[in-house]
């Protein structure tokens, strides 16, 4: 059965019609060629399909289209054209937080949740805010570093 479901992507209002049960990862990566929003567990453990869903960092793996329904969601696509990202980006290229790149785009995603709700995070509200996101390359300690950093230097950014 196909539904209408109308809803912002990345600042532009969608309408598709498609099955309401179907996965919003699925609708990012197929219908928006929306690649940097990645499937790794398929199950909400890893973080890798993580989106902003009105604000909010979820995993698009777990989110129907009918759940989508009004929302506001963004991917990494959108939010890379921001100063926020290119001073995330910044930072953990500086930190060496970045090697393979599956988890980057959730990475940077969490770091804007935390970020835009306390832009003077500690280290623990750091780490609880990427405790959805799985990184088998770099290791946390640079990845916290990094979004540390961009705190510090971002003043007036989030």
């Amino acid at each position: 059965m196909m539904e209408a479901i109308v809803c912002k992507l990345n600042g532009q209002e969608i309408t598709l019609a498609t099955d309401p049960a179907r996965r919003l990862l699925d609708i990012i990566r197929e219908d928006f060629d929306c690649k940097g929003t990645k499937e790794g567990c398929g199950e909400g453990e890893c973080g890798a399909c993580a989106v902003l869903l009105d604000g909010r960092l979820v995993n698009s793996c777990l989110i129907t289209a009918a759940m989508a329904a009004g929302k506001d969601i963004w991917t990494i696509e959108g939010y890379r054209d921001t100063d926020r990202f290119r001073l995330l980006k910044e930072k953990l290229a500086e930190y060496g937080s970045v090697q393979c790149g599956f988890c980057t785009p959730g990475i940077i995603l969490a770091a804007e949740a935390v970020l835009s709700k306390n832009p003077h995070p500690t280290e623990v509200q750091v780490r609880e805010g990427l405790s959805g996101n799985l990184c088998r390359c770099t290791g946390y300690t640079m990845i916290v570093d990094a979004i540390l950093a961009a705190a510090r230097e971002g003043e007036g950014l989030w």
